[in-house]
């Protein structure tokens, strides 16, 4: 399965977002976390793993497809399948932004990778995304998406073999998913994909039974009670999304804490089935 010409023209392609991490986005993404807003103060640093909440692209209205994401080639490489989900993430954070930095994100594509998955012909994208403040790295990240063939008529999107999640945890919390907390989510990120809001493409399009949770939002979630519940600080974490969550679903956060800072972390949905991991290692506290 080879690229295109015009795909592997692609790889090594780079754009810079700029950011400003004012105190007004900062205390609406503490208040859609459910943290108190107003415990933000400017030059206070952030979690580490909350780079992510910046740099969104500003993509035209018009720049849109039909699925709400910027139509190929736009901002990423034209790749010929229709559905694009994340997938999986490997992050290094040496460092944090402070609540009114002025921050850049570089974006490079890495790698496209097609090859054929046990549910159908697949594309992997590899994006490496470098947050700077000036000189300084504050994170790197490799970023997987898979996009997918589209979903026949009458047939539904196919998942993984469901997997029941491990109960046995040194800490739990449990989280409701009300279509509220991903809207706000969606407006943080900028992000307008439409099967997190348009149940009939979803199912209709997609193959979904629901509006599906934005995988991003589960991560953070996991990530934010890794954070809660160990001491030191985050330095990186690895993470990959298993099985979709659906928008309305109660979800249970896990963690086990291992040797060296290292704790793994896992995902269930409501019916018990593991839908994401993550590992993160935790350092002495700056």
């Amino acid at each position: 399965m080879e690229l295109s010409e015009e795909l592997r023209g692609w790889i090594g392609a780079r754009r810079v977002v700029e950011e400003d991490i004012g105190i007004g986005q900062v205390r609406r993404i503490a208040g859609m976390l459910d943290m108190d807003p107003d415990s933000f103060r400017r030059g206070d640093a952030l979690p580490p793993h909350w780079f992510n909440l910046f740099f969104a692209d500003a993509t035209l209205h018009s720049s849109l497809g039909h699925d709400g994401h910027p139509a190929p080639g736009v901002i990423l490489p034209p790749i010929p399948l229709p559905r694009r989900m994340g997938a999986g993430r490997r992050v290094e954070m040496p460092g944090a932004l402070r609540v009114g930095d002025a921050a850049t994100r570089i974006a490079e594509v890495v790698a496209i990778l097609p090859k054929q998955a046990r549910t159908g012909f697949i594309t992997v994208l590899t994006m490496r995304h470098t947050i700077m403040r000036g000189d300084e790295v504050i994170a790197t990240e490799d970023f997987d998406a898979v996009y997918r063939e589209a979903v026949k008529p009458g047939e539904t999107s196919a998942t993984n073999t469901p997997v029941v999640a491990a109960t046995e945890s040194d800490w739990v919390e449990t989280r409701h998913l009300p279509p509220t907390l991903l809207f706000r989510y969606s407006a943080v990120t900028w992000n307008a994909h439409r099967i997190h809001y348009d149940a009939d493409y979803a199912r209709d399009e997609e193959g979904y039974p629901a509006t599906v949770q934005n995988g991003g939002l589960t991560m953070q979630l996991l990530l934010d009670a890794a954070w809660r519940h160990t001491r030191g600080r985050m330095l990186g974490f690895s993470a990959r999304l298993t099985r979709p969550i659906h928008v309305g679903d109660t979800i249970t956060l896990r963690g086990a804490r291992g040797a060296d800072g290292v704790v793994r972390c896992w995902v269930a949905d409501g019916q018990g089935f593991q839908c994401g991991e993550a590992e993160c290692r935790f350092g002495e506290a700056a």
